[in-house]
């Protein structure tokens, strides 16, 4: 195909309504042969579609119009899903059916979003953050998200997947959001109902692999895969074909312009292997930038283990090269080592030095930036990161991987005492990097978040028993009594019991929560996030004392100091007041409410944290 096609109002994968008709095509180049079967009521009708240029199958047919129903036949034998369908209505073995993108009226069509300094993320399964398990049930809470101080909400994926319980990272056809959840206008309502209330909405989006079932690309496109590199699923994506390429870039497109989406989470690109001149994520990138309005915000976050921080330079006007910032789990694991204790699997990377990773995670970004990793064999890991803005990084007490990747997808309310987690949501959520909260957290909820999925059959029982055997390393779960209590992931009760039970925040313990999370996120807005640009780069420092206590400086461009205090023990600590600084003069944004102020400092009792200005 030609490559400039990407950039067109057409996205080259899918159907595209013309005046006459709708134009039906498919990358097919190991087909002999490849037909259109329009599904009507009582009939199936074949069309041939003739092959055109590198691979392509192609034909226009009069027939077919908005909510036409189509597979694709290969070699007159196997039917398949369009893999750019828009729609799955009876899942991923069914029908595609064609959509008429263009024929949705927003009610907010000026919204150009929000700068990426505002942000404070709220990730949300669509399945289980309401008992609807709909966009419309998310679209019924979001002006509860918008009154708790939120800015953006962050969808996990939506690519179509089989079954009806997934976390979204068994998707095969990445045009398609689930129609489990709902149909493509429901979506778009609930974008557009967002946008109406100042909320961002994010998307996650899975461009390292295809789901284990439903995927029917390797019978006539074996060459979006390559065995030149492995990944946890199986053979890499072959991001050196120039379709496969295209095939992601008009994804990412697809869904910042057909459905203005704000921006796009991107997992686990480590997993991306590309060795051509310019990198796929690199790619990606340029074109998003090339196709949408200039001033439109659209935000690109990257979720990447390896930590190459060159995904996040800035260019000489403060703006991003490439990605705004990355999910930063070194600050995530070593919160939870210091909420929990835990050191076990990764944790054991930051189970020494605790407190001056977390203050080099705060001042820096990343915790490895070059150096070895025990848990990965001595294996380097990371690139230098000091020389980034702190919203470079997104931080996060929880997320959907560190509690469902648990065997019983337990949360931080059961593993942390309330002391503790007190202490770490005051310093991430004040912190100049960038806020992310899992649904539910805000109130401390107990419900869990266990992998769960909807396979059959064989792989059903190899999903079932490779987790088991995936925990059978850990003391807890060696005996093989416990491995039963994991539960089932294509058990309906395992989702069921992820499913937020809203009626909790009503208790007195949970809308305490409910209320410091609120008082937080407003002194954030009010606070921090106007302090995100006076922040000197390269600057930043950390120390530590009394074994226990970790302060992190943050000098600002007019002189001043952003400061956070952290009394990460259990004795009491006095905060000297610098004998320059008249104490009267302190700025204190945020205190523990147990600390006492003294007449040369501020006792902090264990777990105790404070925020302040400090003046010229």
């Amino acid at each position: 195909m030609n490559r400039q096609t990407v950039p067109n109002n057409h996205i080259p994968f899918g159907p595209i309504l013309e005046d006459n008709g709708v134009r039906f095509r498919l990358w097919a180049p190991e087909a002999k042969q490849v037909d259109l079967v329009l599904v009507g009521q009582d009939q199936e009708e074949n069309v041939t579609m003739p092959a055109t240029q590198d691979g392509w199958h192609e034909v226009l047919n009069s027939e077919a119009g908005p909510g036409s129903l189509y597979h694709f036949k290969i070699n007159d034998e196997t039917l398949v899903p369009d893999p750019g369908s828009r729609f799955q209505p009876e899942d991923v073995f069914g029908p595609s059916q064609v959509v008429d993108t263009a024929g949705f009226t927003w009610k907010n069509p000026d919204w150009k979003g929000r700068p990426w300094t505002e942000t404070v993320l709220y990730e949300l399964h669509v399945g289980t953050f309401t008992t609807e398990g709909t966009y419309d049930g998310v679209r019924s809470r979001l002006p509860y998200l918008k009154d708790l101080g939120v800015t953006a909400v962050e969808l996990m994926p939506l690519a179509d997947f089989p079954g009806r319980r997934n976390w979204g990272y068994d998707g095969v056809l990445p045009f398609a959001p689930d129609s489990v959840y709902g149909t493509p206008e429901d979506l778009r309502r609930l974008i557009d109902e967002a946008h109406g209330l100042g909320l961002m909405v994010f998307l996650d989006v899975v461009y390292n692999h295809f789901g284990p079932e439903g995927n029917y690309l390797h019978l006539y496109a074996p060459q979006f895969f390559t065995n030149a590199h492995q990944t946890p699923w199986g053979a890499a994506i072959d991001f050196s074909v120039p379709q496969v390429r295209d095939f992601f870039i008009a994804n990412a497109v697809y869904w910042l312009r057909e459905y203005r989406f704000d921006g796009l989470r991107l997992d686990a690109v480590h997993a991306i292997q590309d060795d051509g001149p310019v990198h796929i994520l690199e790619e990606l990138t340029q074109t998003v930038a090339k196709v949408l309005p200039k001033d439109r915000h659209v935000h690109l976050v990257l979720e990447n283990d390896a930590n190459q921080a060159r995904f996040l330079d800035r260019a000489e006007n403060g703006e991003p090269k490439y990605y705004v910032a990355q999910w930063n789990d070194d600050i995530h694991h070593v919160y939870h080592v210091l909420g929990t204790g835990e050191t076990q699997g990764y944790y054991a990377d930051y189970a020494d030095n605790v407190l001056d990773r977390l203050g080099r995670c705060l001042a820096q970004g990343f915790a490895y930036q070059g150096e070895p990793s025990p848990h990965r064999e001595d294996q380097v890991r990371g690139e230098p990161s000091s020389h980034l803005p702190p919203e470079a990084f997104v931080a996060f007490i929880q997320n959907h991987d560190q509690i469902g990747n648990r065997a019983l997808g337990d949360r931080l309310t059961r593993l942390a005492p309330m002391e503790r987690r007190t202490a770490l949501t005051a310093m991430y959520l004040l912190s100049p990097q960038i806020p992310m909260l899992y649904m539910g957290e805000e109130w401390a909820s107990e419900q869990p978040f266990p992998f769960f999925c909807d396979f059959q059959g064989d792989l059903a029982d190899a999903v079932r028993e490779g987790r088991r055997k995936e925990f059978a390393a850990f003391p807890e779960f060696a005996d093989p009594a416990m491995r039963e209590r994991i539960p089932d992931p294509n058990d309906p009760a395992t989702a069921r019991s992820a499913v937020l039970n809203w009626d909790e925040r009503y208790s007195v313990e949970h809308s305490q929560w409910l209320t410091f999370y609120r008082d937080l996120l407003a002194l954030r807005q009010e606070r921090i996030v106007p302090l995100l640009g006076l922040i000197q780069p390269k600057a930043a420092t950390w120390h530590i004392q009394a074994s226990s206590v970790l302060t992190v400086a943050w000098p600002l461009t007019d002189g001043r100091v952003l400061r956070m205090t952290g009394n990460l023990g259990s004795k009491l600590f006095l905060t000297n007041f610098d004998l320059k600084t008249d104490p009267d003069s302190l700025d204190i944004i945020y205190v523990s409410p147990s600390a006492q102020r003294k007449k040369r400092g501020v006792e902090l009792e264990g777990w105790g944290v404070m925020w302040t200005v400090v003046p010229k």
